[in-house]
Order: C-alpha cells, then sequence, then structure tokens
C-alpha cells in the first residue's frame, strides 16, 4: 500500500501463470481473475491493469495470443478495470498474467493478520482446483468437475470483497498457491493465534476428493506439505482426500476472512444471497497452541 492522501491510497499487485486449461480465451479469464484477487482480498477496488505475456515464437499461431489477451480483457472490463498496456517477451511456454493496480482508504486496509481468538473463518469458494486441472492435462476428470472448476476459477472475488466490507472483519486472505492450510498458516502465525478447520464443513468442488484418492496431486501440493509439516497438526479421522485437498494450491480461490463468531452467520447469508453461493464457515481461532493450524 501507498498512501497519496489522508483518504487515498494505492495498491498493487502482480501474478501469471503458465496455462491450467486448453481454451486460451478462458485461460485469459481465469489468470485474470486471479490476479485483480489480492486487491478485492485488501478490501481495494482493482482500477487498471498491465498485460503481462510470454509467448513462444513461430511456434504457436499468434490467434491463441490473441484469445488469451481478449479473455483477460474481458474479465477486467467485467471487474470495472481498464487496460492500459503490458509488456510482452518471448518465451518457449507460454505465460500470462496482470500488474493491477487498486484503490483504497488508508485506514480501511484489510490485511491478512490481525485474527482474534474466538473469530470465526468463512471461505467464500470451494477447494480443490489444483487437483482437477491436474487431472484434466491427463484427460482423468469429468466434463462436469472441470465445469465447476473453471467457473470457480473465472468468478471475480469482486462480491464477496465488497459484502465483507460491510462486517467487522478481523483479516482476509485470499487462498491461492499455498493452499487452504497454507495461507492459514500465514494467518495464525501472523496473528499469535491458532486455526482449527473442520474438515468436513470445506466446501469441495465435484470430483476433486475422488481424483486426490486417485493421486492427481500437484508438485506445489507436496511443497505445500513438506513446508508446513511442522507448523500444523491433522486429526487420522480426516479422509485423505479432504487432507490433500486441505493442502491443495488454489488458482483464483476464495477468500478467508475472519470475522467475529457474532457476525458469521450474518456474514454468510449476505454472501450467499449476494451470489456467492458456497459461503461456508469453515473453522475457528483459538488461543495459540503448539501448531499453527489444526484439521479435525
Amino acid at each position: 500500500m501507498f498512501r497519496l492522501r489522508d483518504d487515498l491510497a494505492v495498491v498493487n499487485t502482480v501474478d501469471f501463470f503458465t496455462p491450467i486449461v486448453d481454451d486460451p480465451y478462458v485461460f485469459g479469464q481465469i489468470a485474470a481473475a486471479n490476479a485483480l484477487s489480492d486487491v478485492y482480498a485488501m478490501g481495494g477496488e482493482p482500477r487498471t491493469a498491465l498485460n503481462i505475456v510470454g509467448f513462444p515464437k513461430g511456434k504457436m499461431d499468434l490467434a491463441v495470443l490473441g484469445e488469451i489477451l481478449r479473455g483477460g480483457a474481458e474479465k477486467a472490463k467485467e471487474a470495472g478495470v481498464v487496460v492500459i498496456g503490458g509488456h510482452s517477451l518471448i518465451d518457449p511456454e507460454v505465460k500470462y498474467g496482470m500488474a493491477v493496480t487498486g484503490v483504497i482508504h488508508p485506514d480501511r486496509v484489510i490485511r491478512n493478520v490481525g485474527v482474534r481468538a474466538g473469530d470465526a473463518l468463512v471461505l467464500t469458494k470451494a477447494l480443490g482446483t489444483g487437483i482437477i486441472t491436474t487431472a484434466l492435462k491427463r484427460r482423468k476428470v469429468s466434463g462436469r468437475s472441470t465445469r465447476a472448476a473453471v467457473t470457480s476459477m473465472s468468478t471475480l472475488n469482486r462480491d464477496a470483497s465488497a459484502i465483507m466490507r460491510g462486517f467487522t472483519v478481523h483479516a482476509c486472505s485470499d487462498v491461492t498457491g499455498y493452499g487452504l492450510l497454507g495461507h492459514g498458516q500465514e494467518m495464525a502465525s501472523g496473528s499469535e493465534v491458532t486455526l482449527v478447520f473442520e474438515s468436513k464443513a470445506l466446501p469441495v468442488l465435484h470430483g476433486a476428493a475422488k481424483l486426490a484418492e486417485e493421486g492427481h496431486i500437484t508438485g506445489g501440493c507436496k511443497r505445500n506439505r513438506d513446508y508446513l509439516q511442522d507448523k500444523i497438526s491433522i486429526e487420522r479421522s480426516v479422509k485423505a482426500g479432504l487432507v490433500e485437498i486441505a493442502f491443495d494450491p488454489q488458482t483464483s480461490g476464495g477468500l478467508l476472512i475472519a470475522v467475529p463468531q457474532a457476525e458469521a452467520d450474518a456474514l454468510v447469508q449476505k454472501l450467499r444471497a449476494g451470489g456467492v453461493g458456497v459461503a461456508t464457515v469453515v473453522g475457528r481461532a483459538v488461543p495459540r497452541e503448539d501448531v499453527w493450524v489444526r484439521l479435525v
């Protein structure tokens, strides 16, 4: 965040990655929604974006790049964001994303720390995008699961962000590459509390748990597990598929919001009424224990 004046600050974020779906237009939409997400998690309003492109020279039809950029531009337009330029380079592998600038009141920035013991944890999107897109690359996933994942990843966190600002939000993070447990650990360690996630309450994309049990696990999931092994605890009763989903890196995942327990049900109801249909209380914060996160 950079303060411009007492009532105005700018926030900047950047994100880009390689294709996770076959359709270049859909990939562009997902990459744009993902890049915009950090601004929404802070409670800001994205205003402008710069495209970031890597594209192979002479090895792929330029129409593919055109479709990627069209998808990104249309998602930016949906968000009320103006794409004002960008930068491209020759790259053997396609890459796309955005650098985004947003605005926010300096006193209303929502950070990913500040969770208080007793807070409820609300999640606004279903989990499992990494598992499903990995299975998609192997042609081992159903059309229903693919559609569910694409719909989730291409949905902006705009409405969820706008709604949460009407509540007492102590902290918020968008759930992306570190997975639910990784981002939860960041929130917990920065707040000196322990987060307890209820495995049976986690919203899960269609087919993701079964795909996880079949071994469609990303490299990022394994890295998350290795990093978190001494920072979290998982009850033995939690099903293997749900464990993997909790570690699973998300692309354009939902918001994880910490609010007072007394406001949690009203927030969920307001989110669902506002079109955030899978908004769910997935856990709670408790006083600091010997680990940062527990999955029960």
